[in-house]
């Protein structure tokens, strides 16, 4: 696939996200800065719809990602948006105050519901508990998970379903999009997981659950930054 093609991709994705409206060519021309006309935006799109990376809903003019265009915009993300001067400080503040397991992750979880506007699930380390914050998250949510939220919510009142989640967590960033979800009440969503800590300090898993219409960039971001605030947080605590 041509860099720009991709670049198209990342543009629908980008604007799809912010404004959750398919995104027409003459949108891409203007915003962009590719350098080429919305003819030739046009036929590039046509290219990734073929592609099965895009697609047209009902009849409208713009076009949407499909999870395979997700999957295909996060494997190409080449570096992680970078949290604000305030959001770093919040993770520190939030972790500073805190004196034990419990409030150091029940704090977390809070936190990074709020900062990422998603589900946020955390695992104890080396537990089979689950902490759960923001849930209030997926009613803000896009059309498509709330048409689903409440076999979503009552997904995730299940302990057993929280642990699988986490389950394939690892020491680097793994991004489950839709249909690549386990359950299948989950497959209008996304997860963004990461595991923390390691042998000496207790091993656990966190991640963010939300639409698959999600700003990706900035979720992983988190997720990974949060991780490892905790890891040093209970290394120093060891």
């Amino acid at each position: 696939m041509q860099n720009r093609q991709l670049e198209i991709l990342r543009a629908i994705v980008d604007e799809y996200v912010a404004t959750e409206e398919p995104v027409g060519s003459k949108v891409i021309a203007e915003r962009h800065g590719l350098g080429v006309s919305p003819a030739t935006i046009r036929n590039d799109m046509a290219v990734l719809e073929d592609a099965g990376l895009i697609k047209q809903p009902h009849t409208s003019a713009g076009r949407i990602p499909t999870n395979s265009g997700y999957r295909l915009f996060v494997d190409k993300i080449s570096e992680l948006k970078p949290l604000s001067t305030g959001e770093r400080r919040a993770i520190e503040n939030f972790l500073d105050g805190a004196d034990d397991l419990d409030d150091v992750l029940t704090r977390t979880a809070k936190l990074l519901a709020q900062i990422t506007k998603q589900v946020a699930v955390i695992q104890y380390p080396d537990e089979g508990r689950v902490f759960l914050a923001g849930t209030a998250n997926l009613a803000r949510s896009t059309q498509e998970v709330s048409i689903a939220i409440h076999p979503i919510l009552e997904a995730l009142e299940e302990q057993v379903v929280l642990l699988r989640l986490l389950s394939d967590a690892e020491d680097s960033l793994q991004v489950r999009i839709g249909d690549e979800q386990v359950e299948s009440s989950l497959r209008t969503t996304s997860l963004v997981s990461m595991s923390y800590g390691s042998g000496n300090t207790g091993h656990g898993a966190l991640g963010i659950l939300g639409p698959t219409r999600m700003d990706y960039a900035s979720s992983m971001a988190a997720v990974n930054t949060v991780a490892r605030y905790i890891g040093n947080f209970l290394g120093d605590k060891a």
